[in-house]
């Protein structure tokens, strides 16, 4: 089966570099295009099962995707943003100069990243990888698909291919709308990345979910 993790498209808080997080923000008129063109990227893998954050943004961008289309879908709280707390609704340029060392940390060592009030990139990314599991547990060989957020996306496939969260904004970068696919052995858990961010990835040595816990 393959797993299609897909970002949603631009916000107006992206459009201001503004924190989003937990926080709700919507679609902005580029952000919905973004949704409808990868539309028909996706309909030749006749995806039936989408499990999308419970966000706003996710959820628009995953009814612009499958607009028509038979699929079940379900919202989890579990596939949100990395939450930022204080951070929240406030434009980058601000928390750059209340929290330097938080912000140097996010961008820079994000594995040194710790704000009061804040979540991990690891409880992030933990998170996802238990969503994964579950989501393997309960399908058979059908594609689904998973619409999420940029950091959730990048770091659970950091984790498939080994790479330190240390290096989690290294290319390719989870530009909104981006589209990876993970092709997965649910009978055995494992999985391999066969495209990050739009960009087919090298073949590997496959992971397994409990690899990475």
């Amino acid at each position: 089966m393959r797993i299609h993790l897909i970002r949603h498209g631009q916000t107006d808080w992206n459009r201001e570099k503004r924190v989003q997080g937990h926080s709700e923000s919507l679609l902005t008129p580029l952000g919905q295009e973004q949704a409808r063109l990868l539309a028909p990227v996706l309909k030749p893998y006749d995806i039936r099962r989408v499990y999308c954050s419970s966000s706003q943004r996710t959820r628009q961008t995953a009814e612009l995707l499958f607009a028509g289309e038979p699929v079940e879908t379900s919202f989890h709280d579990e596939l949100r943003e990395i939450f930022l707390g204080p951070w929240e609704g406030h434009l980058q340029s601000d928390i750059r100069e209340r929290y330097p060392e938080s912000f140097e940390h996010f961008w820079q060592r994000p594995e040194a990243f710790r704000q009061e009030g804040a979540e991990h990139f690891e409880q992030t990314q933990a998170r996802g990888l238990a969503m994964l599991k579950r989501i393997l547990s309960q399908q058979a060989a059908e594609d689904v698909a998973i619409v999420s957020h940029g950091v959730l996306i990048k770091s659970v496939l950091c984790a498939l291919e080994d790479r330190p969260l240390a290096r989690l904004w290294e290319p390719p970068v989870m530009h909104n709308c981006a589209h990876s696919i993970v092709v997965a052995d649910p009978e055995h858990g494992r999985m391999r990345i066969e495209q990050f961010a739009g960009t087919p990835w090298p073949a590997g040595s496959a992971a397994t979910i409990e690899q990475q816990q």
